[in-house]
């Protein structure tokens, strides 16, 4: 009898054994870097709002942390990598991205390809890949896919027919969204975008112009969708049932930090690790904090910068 006991024990045991294995096998990570409005610029002189003259050794100092970390997979620019549409400006900018040790993808900025730069979209592009191998796309929205169950979309929100630092995706560029969302049902979505789809604070003249339309495109699916934004320097985190809207402070702007993400995904739910990482430049940094109006607005609160966030599948 105790034979039969034990056997059936054993069983059991390893049945439990099993299914823990099973469950900690089907968790993955995707750990990335979230870097925005770099606003690189070769002249000498800072603006009432942008440390532009100190952008590349902000550049440098944040590469370094990024090669100092552990896992990442890629790096994504959320636009403004540059902050005069010409090509001195993106080619001085280029060679840093040299220095990376992972895969990088960008979103153009309304800096990077404005009305009455003499770089255009098709340029640009060209530009790039002269300098990132990884880099295969010749339009300005695409997707890719970083890894198993993700799949990133990044999308082109700025207008060129006209001088504004308003944005707009357009008919064209929605339907191709609805059909990419349409066919990844089962992956974790990464939407990257510059000018934001939910504002971090209210600025008219910066807003996407058919945020709604995209909104309704969005809501349409029910798999988890991660929204990383641009253009307006802040941070903030906004989380709406299975929508996450993460925007990302500036690089050349007071804080002068950059994020990393890390996406855990579980059977029934991923888990989304926000951490802000502010340049180890502080001189730099202090000088920037004394020239915004209001840093606060910027920094957003202590939730907007580190945050650890669940959403059911």
């Amino acid at each position: 009898m105790s034979v039969i006991r034990n056997w059936t024990a054993s069983i059991l045991l390893a049945g439990v054994m099993f299914f823990g294995l099973q469950c900690y096998s089907s968790i993955t990570s995707l750990k990335f870097v979230q870097l925005s409005d770099v606003h690189f610029y070769t002249g000498q002189d800072n603006t009432t709002f942008k440390m532009r003259a100190e952008s590349g050794k902000l550049l440098d100092d944040a590469i370094e942390q990024i090669n100092e970390t552990p896992n990442v997979s890629f790096v994504m620019f959320t636009g403004d990598q540059i902050d005069y549409p010409y090509e001195k400006e993106l080619s001085a900018f280029l060679p840093y991205t040299e220095k990376l040790n992972v895969p990088w993808y960008f979103t153009f900025g309304n800096h990077d390809t404005m009305l009455g730069g003499y770089l255009n979209p098709s340029l640009y592009i060209q530009l790039v890949n002269k300098y990132n191998k990884n880099y295969k796309f010749e339009t300005t929205y695409y997707s890719f896919v970083p890894q198993k169950g993700y799949k990133a979309i990044v999308l082109d929100s700025i207008i060129r027919d006209r001088l504004t630092s308003n944005g707009r995706i357009g008919e064209e560029q929605l339907l191709w969204l609805d059909n990419e969302l349409k066919n990844s049902k089962k992956d974790i979505i990464l939407i990257f975008i510059h000018v934001p789809l939910l504002e971090p604070y209210n600025s008219p003249n910066h807003r996407l112009l058919d945020a709604d339309k995209m909104q309704e495109v969005l809501n349409k699916y029910k798999n988890p969708i991660l929204v990383f934004q641009g253009h307006y320097h802040g941070a903030k985190i906004t989380k709406r049932e299975n929508i996450l809207y993460i925007s990302c402070p500036s690089l050349v702007s007071y804080p002068n930090a950059f994020r990393i993400i890390t996406v855990s995904n579980f059977r029934k739910k991923i888990v989304v690790n926000i951490e802000n990482k502010e340049t180890r430049l502080k001189n730099i940094q202090k000088l920037a904090k004394l020239l915004v109006f209001s840093h606060n607005l910027y920094t957003g609160e202590e939730k907007d910068q580190n945050a650890t966030i669940t959403i059911k599948k």
